[in-house]
């Protein structure tokens, strides 16, 4: 498997919005004219005249921060400026860990909620239980918190202490519990057996997460015979993207060879390609992706190269259309600029920015009573001021990004399944290796 790194693009789905990045280690920047350094004169005079005179002291810091980013979001809807607590967070998501107690929460009554303590965490060591509420963390109530907040509250430097105040059904008074964080690993990859067939679904794009695959297609190669194993199902269904080195790894666990993506900027010379090496993690059986208005920026790459490539089949409905690929260029100690810098390609030469990738058999997952009306369609043709894609149109990108809880639920998932086990035919599945495309 190919193990560069020297490009890195991370995405992640904010609200409506997703986001392509590539660290840069600070290009130097060419020299504005003299029009444009008067027209930044009358910024400086501006700025003078709300500092010294508005109604109430400004905060100065936000004053120049909200500045730069009401520059940056006049371009597109990605590039913005991240002050140094939010750098910080990016990085810390894509790294794949934290320190922290290892719990997953939710908010419930204006308390912190436990879903799931994860196993071998502090949080589950000092006896966590699902269904526990926290009322005070370090001694504060939660209450009037929101939900991140509190999350930014229980996490923190590895090794250090943590004294929680929990809320148990049955239990006569509150128990205080005091924890020592550690790093935490975020599960980039959860797979199980279906029966006959390998379910692999990938969460995000982190530094960890073809070492995940890799290990989840060892385990269930494993746990099923060679002559049982009909094949496998790759989903990417509410997949935010990541980074672009793991998009690379992934698309290269199923491919023998083949270019993956390209990345195209202002300068045609600027352009680069990334190719597949031999060795197809499962020696080449039957793929089915999974995609919906959910599967964006690296998931896109991933489903667009398996596409294009024929390895795979791609099921589901549209993609968000997430294209371009921003340079995170950092200010020093000062936080980071994140600037549109390219378009990404699949194999074939598409972009999909404002388009989405299209699914090979469209499948839709209905809405429950409860979310209808509630859930719409959005994807990157519905952001003001999003770049206009070379094949968009008036029918945008995006669709309904919905997973039932229960796989019994799940209509795409059982389609899959059941054209890997021959109960179902589609004149997509399998694809056809001799129509794939090649790089001339």
């Amino acid at each position: 498997m190919i193990r560069r790194a020297s490009l890195v693009i991370v995405g992640a789905l904010m609200g409506a919005t997703a986001m392509s990045v590539l660290y840069s280690a600070g290009v130097p920047a060419q020299a504005a004219g003299t029009s444009t350094y008067k027209e930044l004169s009358i910024f400086g005079d501006v700025f003078e005249r709300v500092r010294a005179q508005y109604v109430t002291p400004p905060d100065e810091a936000k004053l120049v921060e909200n500045a730069i980013n009401g520059m940056l979001t006049s371009l597109d809807p990605h590039s913005t400026y991240m002050n140094a607590k939010d750098a910080a967070d990016m990085q810390t998501q894509t790294r794949g860990e934290f320190g922290g107690i290892g719990i997953e929460v939710t908010m419930e009554d204006d308390l912190v909620k436990v879903i799931t303590p994860i196993d071998d965490t502090p949080g589950a060591k000092a006896g966590i239980l699902a269904g526990d509420f926290i009322s005070e963390i370090n001694g504060e109530s939660v209450r009037g918190l929101k939900l991140e907040e509190a999350v930014d509250k229980m996490r923190g430097e590895v090794n250090t202490p943590i004294k929680l105040m929990i809320l148990r059904k049955g239990a006569d008074k509150p128990i205080e519990l005091s924890i020592v964080r550690e790093i935490i690993p975020i599960r980039a990859v959860k797979s199980r057996v279906e029966g006959d067939v390998g379910y692999l679904r990938v969460i995000s794009f982190t530094e960890k997460t073809y070492d995940d695959l890799e290990a989840a297609i060892e385990k269930i190669r494993k746990d099923v015979p060679a002559d049982k194993l009909k094949g496998f199902v790759l989903d990417l269904r509410l997949n935010p993207g990541g980074l672009l080195d793991q998009a690379i790894y992934v698309s290269d666990a199923f491919l023998e060879r083949g270019e993956v993506v390209s990345t195209r900027s202002r300068d045609p010379e600027d352009t680069r390609r990334f190719n597949a090496s031999a060795g197809d993690l499962t020696d080449g059986m039957p793929l089915v992706v999974l995609i919906n208005g959910g599967s964006a920026s690296a998931s896109e790459i991933v489903a667009g190269a398996l596409q294009d490539l024929k390895r795979a089949t791609v099921l589901g409905t549209r993609s968000f259309g997430k294209g371009s690929v921003q340079t995170i260029i950092p200010m020093g100690g000062k936080g980071a600029l994140r600037l549109t810098t390219a378009l990404y390609y699949t194999p074939s030469g598409n972009s999909i920015q404002g388009t989405g990738i299209e699914p090979d058999i469209k499948v839709e997952q209905p809405l429950p009573e409860e979310l209808q009306g509630k859930v719409r369609a959005e994807g990157e043709s519905a952001l003001k001021g999003h770049i206009k894609g070379q094949n968009e149109n008036d029918e945008g990108s995006g669709s309904v990004a919905y997973v039932p809880p229960e796989a019994k639920d799940d209509i795409q998932l059982n389609y899959a399944l059941d054209l890997l086990r021959g109960v179902k035919t589609d004149p997509a599945f399998p694809p056809d290796p001799a129509k794939a495309f090649v790089a001339k």
